[in-house]
């Protein structure tokens, strides 16, 4: 068999290899992002076992990100801050709703619920968007999407275990709940922001804009904020408060949201935003190895129904742009 050198391979040869390298190093990506996100629940946890409160922790994970991503964010503005003042709007919802309420209702959910199942509840924002489109457009959905739909509202209710022997907050459901609907403003402010605001601009901008509601809500007793110097329990080890805050801080926001940015530019947002469902299983794995927390057969299986509905409802939407190509 004789050999070929990559210079000799015609054009048309080499593009899809190369794009093929591109796809596999972006799923890679992704997956480290997935990863890196899923571990915050499990650090938030150690600052909960050290005093500190969710309002706390928020803020102090929202202005340690800002202030590491604030170089990199200036840099990549290349001097436009134009774009700063046309999409100020967007920056500030983005880090209202999106940044500040998603992660505060979710480290509340956290506190009263196992990792797992508070991370599943947030994500059945995808069911609450169809819905949201639905009654904006009177569109009725695809067969496919209907069917995602009732499949991962099934698996919610398999998730909490209503009938099991598990005690499940009520509380807790709600906030997790709450958690859900931020993450869904985070997708439509995502998607309808200014394309020539880098990524990096909008992370950085957002985890300023939730520091601030945070240090607000604390300030006007709305939510106690309490920080401490007490240590959290990981894998059966005692941690300073330092460094589960250093890892909320560092791995699960700064390294999550870069690495997403780049598996989003390797990948597109449709494929990059699917992979991240892995978030929840990878969420479950830190929190059985950090914190020995599993959750039940049947919560398990109702975490993988709200998965697959949500993955259906994903390939049903990837399959319509497709068309409308």
């Amino acid at each position: 068999m004789s050999e070929t050198t990559g210079s000799q391979l015609p054009a048309g040869t080499r593009e899809p290899a190369a794009r093929g390298t591109s796809q596999t190093r972006g799923i890679w990506i992704a997956l480290a992002s997935s990863a890196a996100f899923g571990i915050s629940g499990s650090f938030a946890r150690g600052l909960f076992e050290a005093g500190w409160s969710p309002t706390a922790a928020v803020a102090a994970r929202m202005a340690g990100a800002a202030v590491v991503l604030a170089i990199p964010a200036a840099l990549a503005m290349r001097g436009r801050w134009v774009l700063v003042r046309t999409n100020w709007l967007s920056i500030l919802l983005f880090g209202l709703f999106g940044v500040g309420a998603c992660q505060l209702c979710y480290f509340l959910a956290v506190q009263r619920l196992d990792v797992g199942v508070a991370l599943l509840l947030e994500y059945l924002a995808p069911v609450l968007i169809v819905l949201v489109l639905w009654a904006r457009h009177q569109k009725r959905p695809s067969a496919a999407t209907i069917a995602g739909t009732l499949l991962s509202l099934l698996g919610l209710v398999a998730a909490l275990d209503l009938t099991g022997t598990s005690r499940i907050d009520p509380i807790g459901v709600l906030w997790g709940l709450g958690a859900a609907v931020g993450l869904t403003v985070y997708f439509f402010i995502s998607a309808k922001v200014d394309g020539a605001l880098p990524p990096i601009m909008l992370s950085a901008g957002g985890m300023a804009v939730g520091a601030l509601s945070m240090l607000l809500v604390g300030s006007l007793g709305i939510l106690p904020m309490t920080f401490a110097a007490g240590s959290g329990s990981f894998a059966g080890f005692q941690a300073p408060w330092w460094l589960a805050l250093s890892g909320l801080i560092l791995i699960a926001t700064v390294f999550s949201y870069t690495t997403g940015v780049m598996a989003a530019r390797e990948l597109g947002s449709k494929v990059a935003s699917f992979i991240s469902l892995t978030e929840v299983l990878f969420a479950v794995l830190w929190a059985w190895l950090l914190l020995s927390e599993l959750p039940g057969l049947v919560q398990l299986f109702g975490g993988l129904l709200i998965v697959a509905g949500v993955v259906l409802v994903r390939v049903d939407e990837l399959r319509a742009v497709r068309k409308e190509r």
